[in-house]
């Protein structure tokens, strides 16, 4: 793994303090996906890669093994090999195409991700590994690929489609640039279905609402699982699977966190308090309203 870049974000400034003050504590304040991966930066609190995905934890022993995890699930799923061009969607720092290219080796990747302070990082932790021919990662829109119709094998998107605006454009545009039997895979955010009583509905609405409202999450994308499955059809995709791995995810994300709470002084000191008053609640309270599901789709 590429060495983590030193990040002027991690130091903070009065400026960015307030920033951060304004994004966690003013309700009436919505930034879009890029603002808020601008304000975050590289304060990761994985300790050696840049991950920004919660993890598949089946037994991992820290973050960094099960963001990892997360990424070979979304690739297995795919069923990504070496004759495969990639299209990776909302690519974050590049973590999951480093381990991509050595791992499962596709003959090429292409990373969209739509914040230029992002790809500016990855790129410069591709050229410190030598993978520019292999990896080619590029400022561009989910809902506006530049990419020519039927010109890749496998698009994912790893923790990134809840932000799209809207998901159902990046269905669209998925299926357009896919050749046929080509894969669509999702890692993704959604609602859980509504519950049975109204004070877990409450708490579920609540739950929600602080994600969606905090990490750009639009009204447009905000449908179950159940309702998933539809928007892949009406897209044009067959095939379809839709599967929540919400167990394996937010408890055991949680359990860690609460056993190691040293990791969350990697955060920006604007950051530490509601992370720390989150860690003193129990995991179901904490993610009432949250779903976390695999999805997969073909391309007739």
């Amino acid at each position: 793994m590429p060495p983590v870049p030193t990040s002027p974000d991690r130091r903070g400034t009065g400026g960015r303090a307030l920033s951060y003050l304004d994004w966690l504590f003013n309700p009436f304040q919505r930034r879009d996906a890029q603002a808020v991966y601008d304000l975050l930066g590289t304060g990761a609190i994985t300790a050696e890669g840049l991950y920004l995905n919660l993890g598949y934890w089946t037994g991992e022993e820290d973050l960094d093994a099960a963001s990892a995890a997360l990424a070979r699930l979304v690739a297995d799923t795919a069923g990504m090999g070496p004759e495969d061009t990639v299209l990776d969607v909302g690519f974050g720092f590049a973590d999951q195409d480093l381990l991509w290219a050595r791992i499962h080796q596709p003959q090429r990747i292409i990373g969209l991700n739509i914040t230029a302070s992002q790809v500016a990082v990855a790129r410069e932790r591709l050229a410190e590994v030598g993978l520019e021919g292999q990896i080619e990662l590029h400022e561009g829109s989910a809902t506006a690929m530049p990419l020519e119709d039927a010109s890749v094998d496998c698009v994912v998107a790893l923790e990134s489609a809840f932000h799209f605006q809207t998901r159902a454009e990046f269905f669209a545009e998925a299926y357009r640039v896919l050749r046929p039997g080509g894969r669509l895979v999702t890692a993704d955010i959604v609602p859980l279905p509504r519950a049975a009583r109204v004070a877990e509905r409450l708490r579920q609405r609540l739950s929600w609402w602080l994600v969606a409202s905090r990490f750009a999450i639009p009204e447009a994308n905000r449908y179950t699982r159940l309702a998933y499955p539809g928007y892949l059809t009406a897209a044009g995709f067959v095939d379809v699977h839709v599967r929540s791995i919400r167990e394996d995810v937010y408890a055991p994300l949680h359990a860690w966190l609460q056993a190691h709470p040293e990791t969350l002084e990697r955060l920006h000191p604007m950051a530490r308090l509601p992370a720390r008053w989150a860690r003193r609640m129990e995991a179901e309270r904490l993610y009432a309203g949250l779903d976390y599901i695999l999805a997969r789709a073909v391309r007739p």
